[in-house]
């Protein structure tokens, strides 16, 4: 029986520096080009009926970021799903890293481009990588992922707004 909800997983990787910062990706091509605040996201994809959840969010991390996640890496923590709007499930998992972001390609998606043109164009699905301060990150991040942001900042002893 088809599932008739999707669900997609990802990686909120976050690292200890003088506060705990959290690594977001800025959404590729031209709709996403002079968007900022609102609009990053953990990386993140389609799970299919049957996959994984975790397999899922670490084969995604690194189809769209190129950044080797070491097994080693710190434990993981599975945070609370959230909802989209279009009724897309969520789910995360919160696992420390300090990555070396130089590495950071992402694969890529082709489209129509400028639309009704004719011309298809290949743009990156996410165009950069950073990190951030939990605070900062709440003001970059897709208003429906901010949960995942709370959620680890309680985990780790902070208070969020």
């Amino acid at each position: 029986m088809p599932r008739s909800t999707e669900i997609s997983a990802g990686l909120l990787v976050f690292r200890r520096v003088n506060e705990p910062e959290v690594l977001l990706g800025h959404p590729g091509g031209p709709f996403w080009a002079k968007k900022d605040d609102g609009v990053w996201t953990i990386p993140k994809g389609v799970a299919e009926p049957g996959d994984d959840l975790l397999a899922t969010a670490r084969r995604e991390f690194t189809e769209e970021t190129n950044l080797p996640l070491d097994s080693a890496a710190g434990g993981l923590i599975a945070l609370s799903p959230v909802k989209q709007k279009s009724g897309k499930i969520v789910h995360a998992f919160a696992v420390e890293a300090d990555l070396d972001l130089a590495l950071f390609a992402s694969n890529s998606f082709e489209i129509e481009w400028p639309p009704r043109s004719g011309r298809r164009q290949r743009f990156p699905e996410v165009d950069r990588v950073a990190y951030f301060t939990l605070p900062v990150a709440m003001g970059k991040i897709s208003a429906y992922q901010k949960p995942f942001l709370r959620e680890l900042g309680e985990q780790l002893g902070l208070q969020l707004s």
